[in-house]
């Protein structure tokens, strides 16, 4: 079942000789419980990308549909709560709070959004990531894997729609890359999560049931 659909995404920062495409018309499909990675250079429009399906950005032109939704219909007040409760993000470089533990980063989205915080399914994720002796640990008690272990349970928490993965190994070791990418790898398998990751790394790609490769703001191949 499709659950992400976008026709036509173009980005286009500045004018006349300042004029830079940073995405040029991408239309691409994923469906439900899909694991997907993008991969490009450096400026070839694949965070731009991302910033447009997590609705952090709006596009010159094109659509962008979550579920059925058309994002960018809704005002920046409806966006945000959109965003909030049906896209998980996951950053390279973690975006923690480090006043809170690790229990807190993870449930600070159904906090600020004033829901219940199931505490069986809390523990339940504190399991899967490994991190059931670390939830009271401050994130700079924390080694660089385990901070993005944390990110990936904020961005699920709240059972989203989709997440969106950017460089999600970027700031990490290889022994650290490794275990976050089976963890990715886990949790679209078991708890069928569709996913979207932005990398660089052919290796770390091939992991996906798809790779889409961008070039110049364009798809050039699906594999």
């Amino acid at each position: 079942m499709e659950i992400l659909k976008v026709e036509n995404l173009t980005k286009v920062y500045g004018k006349n000789t300042t004029k830079v495409v940073a995405l040029d018309h991408v239309s691409f499909t994923v469906d439900k419980g899909e694991f997907v990675a993008i991969v490009g250079a450096s400026g070839s429009g694949k965070s731009t990308l991302l910033h447009l399906l997590g609705g952090v950005d709006r596009p010159t032109s094109g659509k962008v549909y979550i579920d059925g939704e058309d994002i960018f219909n809704f005002n920046d007040d409806k966006l945000a709560i959109f965003r909030r409760r049906q896209v998980g993000l996951i950053y390279q470089f973690y975006n923690l709070i480090p006043i809170l533990n690790v229990e807190e980063n993870i449930t600070l989205p159904l906090s600020l959004d004033n829901r219940e915080i199931d505490q069986e399914k809390l523990n339940e994720m504190l399991k899967i990531l490994g991190l059931e002796n670390r939830k009271n640990h401050l994130p700079n008690e924390l080694s660089g894997g385990q901070q993005q272990k944390t990110s990936i349970g904020r961005a699920l928490i709240t059972n989203p729609t989709i997440v969106l993965a950017d460089e999600p190994t970027g700031n990490l070791d290889s022994k650290s890359s490794d275990e976050i990418v089976a963890l990715l790898k886990k949790t679209n398998k078991e708890l069928k999560q569709t996913i979207i990751m932005i990398t660089h790394n052919l290796e770390i790609a091939k992991v996906a049931d798809r790779i889409i490769k961008l070039e110049d703001g364009k798809i050039v191949s699906e594999d």
